[in-house]
């Protein structure tokens, strides 16, 4: 008649239920991680989309750098006419 009130024993579910939630926690873990480098990729892209192009490749050395570089001969637009 003892036995009629034991509680039964759940130690093999509660391990069960213990590595699912550090299962459940390093895959949230590694979702966190990926949507931060897929952000900070798109980041880097609408800067390079804002800010790149011909900034990078104009000169500050000179007073108007849109001008492009002045040669002491004719320019290209006098050599084509």
């Amino acid at each position: 008649m003892s036995g009629l009130f034991k509680k039964p024993d759940t130690s093999g579910a509660e391990r069960q239920l213990e590595e699912t939630r550090k299962q459940t926690a390093m895959e949230r873990q590694r979702a966190e991680e990926e949507k931060r480098d897929m952000m900070e990729t798109e980041a880097a892209r609408r800067r390079s989309r804002m800010r790149g192009g011909s900034r990078m490749l104009l000169s500050e050395a000179r007073v108007a750098p849109e001008t492009g570089i002045q040669t002491l001969g004719a320019s290209s637009a006098e050599r084509t006419a």
